[in-house]
C-alpha cells in the first residue's frame, strides 16, 4: 500500500527496484512512484557490467533528482560520485555481510554469516573503508549482545576494523560512527562514545542508525526518558524499521510497560509478519504478565531452532512455570542432542537449565550430571572471556545447583561487580536477580529479599530473553519456593505496581 507507506515516511515519491545478476552482467529496474495514487512517474532499465555497477548508482540518483526537479548540491553530487570500493568481489561480499546483519545481528548464525563476509571484503581490498566499519559494527553488535564469544580478540577486531575505517577515511560517517560503537559496545565508555555518535550525526544527518544509537547509550546509563525520546526521533526517520521497533518495544519491556511494548512488537509484526522472533517477544512479555495461556498460543506459532536463545529460553520458561518439568527436560535434551558448535556459551547454559529442570523433576542424578558438564564448559569459557559476566551469572547457579554456597555465591557477586547497575542500567540488574536466585535456594532469605526488593524498584533485566523481574514470576517461579511462607516476599508477590 504505497500510499500508506507514503504516509509513514512522510514522503510523496517512492523509488521501487530490482537487481538481476547473471555472470558479470546486471541489470537494474528501476521506477520513481508517486505515493498519493500510484502513477508512474519515470521508469528504466540500466544493463551494466559487475566492475561498472556503481555508474548505475551515480546515473539513477541524479535522474530520479531530475524527475524530481530537486537540485543536487556539489557535495551531494560527489556523494552520489564517491565508489567505495574498486572491487566486484570485495562489494558483492559486503552487500552479503550486510544482508546477514539487517536480518538479525544478534542471532548467532547471522551474526557470523556477517562476520565471514565482511572479513572476506577487506581481505580482498583492504582499502574498503565502509567494510571495514561495518565489520566492526558487527563485531561490537556481536560483543554486547553475546549473539558472538566475547572474547578479547573479538574486541580487539573490532577496535581493528574501527581504526582502519577511520584512518582510510577521517571524514566518512560511517567510520566515524563505527568507532563510536566500538566505544558503546566493547569499551562502555559512554562518554567518548557519545563524542565520535554526535560527529557522526553531523555527517549522516538522515541516518537512523545515530538516533538509534544514541537511545541504547542512554538506557545503558539509566537515562530512560532520553532514551525514549532517541527512539522517537529514530522512528520518524525510519518508521517502517521493524528492527528499531523492536528494541523500542524492548525498552518497555524492561521498564515494565508491557502495554506499551506489545504495542510496539505489534507494529513490527505488521511490518514484518513472518518474523518469529517477534511473536516470541509477544510471548515472554504475557509470561511477564503471568498470563501463561497467552503465552503459550504465541510459543505455539513458532518453530525454536537451537540458536534462538531467547526462544530455547522463553520455551523452557514456560514449562518451568507451568511446573511442566518433563517438559522442560525433553526439550532440552533434544536441543542438547546436536549442540551447535558455534554458540559454546549458548549449550552450556542450556545445560544449566536442564540441569534445573532436571532438579524440579527429582532425578537429582541427571541435575548433577548437567550441573558437572556445564560447570566444566563454563570454567573453560571464563578463562577466556574473564569479564563475560553472563559466564559468572550461569557458574552461580551451576554451583548453586551443585549444592556449593560459598562459589555460588563468590560468582554471583563477581558478576555484580563485572557488570554493575551504576555501568549497565539495562542488564546489569539482572546480576543481582542472580544473587537473589542463589540466595533463595541457598538458604539466605534475607539476602534474597533485600536483593528483589532492589530489582523490583528499577528498571532492566535479563537479555535473553530479555525480561524484568516481576511480581507475577515471582508468584510462579519454583526457583523462590523456599520463600513463599516470608510475609516480606508475600508482601512482594502481592504488589501489582511493576506488573
Amino acid at each position: 500500500n504505497l500510499l500508506e507507506i507514503g504516509k509513514q515516511l512522510g514522503v510523496a515519491h517512492v523509488v521501487e527496484g530490482s537487481v538481476q545478476k547473471s555472470g558479470d552482467a546486471v541489470r537494474v529496474n528501476v521506477q520513481l512512484i508517486k505515493a498519493a495514487n500510484d502513477s508512474h512517474l519515470w521508469a528504466e532499465t540500466f544493463d551494466r557490467k559487475v566492475t561498472d555497477v556503481f555508474s548505475a548508482e551515480t546515473e539513477i540518483a541524479k535522474t530520479i533528482a531530475d524527475q524530481l526537479r530537486a537540485k543536487i548540491t556539489g557535495q551531494e553530487e560527489q556523494v552520489i560520485a564517491a565508489k567505495p570500493t574498486d572491487n566486484p568481489e570485495a562489494y558483492d561480499a559486503y552487500l552479503r555481510g550486510l544482508s546477514f546483519f539487517v536480518r538479525g545481528g544478534n542471532i548467532p548464525a547471522n551474526a557470523l554469516a556477517a562476520q565471514k563476509h565482511l572479513r572476506e571484503a577487506v581481505q580482498l581490498d583492504a582499502k574498503f573503508a565502509v567494510a571495514w566499519a561495518l565489520l566492526c559494527r558487527v563485531d561490537g553488535a556481536g560483543y554486547i549482545s553475546g549473539a558472538m564469544e566475547k572474547t578479547p580478540a573479538l574486541g580487539e577486531e573490532a577496535r581493528r576494523a574501527a581504526e582502519t575505517a577511520l584512518s582510510l577515511q577521517p571524514q566518512l560517517g560511517e567510520a566515524v560512527y563505527a568507532k563510536a560503537y566500538y566505544q558503546y559496545a566493547v569499551l562502555k565508555d559512554y562518554d567518548t562514545a557519545l563524542r565520535y555518535f554526535h560527529h557522526a550525526q553531523e555527517l549522516l544527518p538522515n541516518a537512523t542508525q545515530i538516533p538509534e544509537a544514541l537511545a541504547y547509550v542512554a538506557r545503558r546509563r539509566g537515562e530512560w526518558d532520553q532514551s525514549e525520546a532517541y527512539f522517537q526521533q529514530a522512528e520518524r526517520l525510519d518508521p517502517r524499521n521493524a528492527a528499531l521497533l523492536e528494541q523500542h518495544a524492548l525498552s518497555y519491556t524492561l521498564r515494565r510497560q508491557f502495554a506499551d511494548a506489545d504495542r510496539y512488537f505489534a507494529q513490527a509484526l505488521a511490518v514484518e509478519p513472518d518474523n518469529n522472533v517477534l511473536t516470541m517477544d509477544r510471548a515472554f512479555i504475557a509470561q511477564c504478565e503471568g498470563d501463561l495461556d497467552r503465552a503459550r498460543r504465541f510459543l505455539a506459532q513458532v518453530q525454536i531452532k537451537p540458536d534462538n536463545f531467547v526462544g530455547v529460553q522463553t520455551r523452557v520458561r514456560q514449562s518451568i512455570l507451568e511446573r511442566n518439568r518433563a517438559a522442560a527436560v525433553t526439550f532440552l535434551q533434544q536441543v542438547l542432542a546436536h549442540p551447535d558448535p558455534t554458540i559454546p556459551r549458548g549449550n552450556a547454559e542450556y545445560r544449566v537449565s536442564l540441569g534445573w529442570a532436571q532438579k524440579l523433576a527429582g532425578d537429582e542424578t541427571a541435575a548433577r550430571q548437567s550441573y558437572l558438564q556445564a560447570q566444566s564448559e563454563l570454567e573453560a569459557l571464563l578463562k577466556e572471556q574473564p569479564d563475560n559476566a553472563w559466564i559468572m551469572a550461569d557458574l552461580a547457579l551451576t554451583y548453586m545447583g551443585l549444592g556449593d554456597k560459598a562459589a555460588a555465591f563468590r560468582f554471583a557477586e563477581q558478576g555484580i561487580a563485572a557488570n554493575p547497575v551504576e555501568k549497565d542500567a539495562l542488564l546489569g540488574p539482572a546480576q543481582i536477580e542472580t544473587l537473589a536466585r542463589v540466595a533463595a535456594q541457598m538458604g539466605e532469605p534475607d539476602r534474597a529479599i533485600s536483593a528483589l526488593e532492589k530489582i523490583l524498584q528499577i528498571p532492566g533485566g535479563h537479555w535473553i530473553p530479555p525480561t524484568p523481574l516481576t511480581p507475577a514470576l515471582l508468584r510462579l517461579d519454583p526457583m523462590f519456593d523456599p520463600l513463599r511462607n516470608d510475609p516480606r516476599f508475600q508482601k512482594l508477590v502481592a504488589s501489582p505496581a511493576q506488573e
